[in-house]
């Protein structure tokens, strides 16, 4: 397990949004919704798509190639045609700084949110 990140500031994500980040050769997705900060790997299990380009609807983010929704909480693939979570990141909000902390390989494990 890696260390926290300072990946960007709170005033960088409107809330609702998301941005792509590039941390420890991963593309990750990190995601402001309601007041907390989440973050995913940038890759759609179903076909390798990119989930940043997708939008937001409540709590879940769309992959914009074929529609499969994943819960940016836990990562979970709530459609298909994915039916693989995502791996989920570590985010800690300090003051206005955001920071990522990569958690491993392995996709689905729940993060805590800042």
């Amino acid at each position: 397990m890696t260390d926290f990140i300072q990946v960007a500031t709170t005033s960088d994500i409107p809330d609702p949004g998301t941005m792509l980040l590039e941390l420890e050769e991963r593309i990750l997705v990190l995601i402001h919704l309601d007041g907390q900060y989440y973050c995913l790997d940038d890759v759609c299990t179903h076909d390798g798509g990119p989930l940043a380009d997708g939008s937001l609807d409540g709590c879940e983010l769309i992959c914009p190639r074929h529609g499969a929704r994943f819960d940016v909480r836990t990562g979970e693939a709530l459609t298909m045609p994915a039916t693989e979570a995502t791996s989920v990141h570590e985010v800690r909000v300090d003051g206005e700084q955001l920071f990522v902390r990569i958690t491993g390989s392995e996709a689905g494990g729940e993060a805590p949110a800042g």
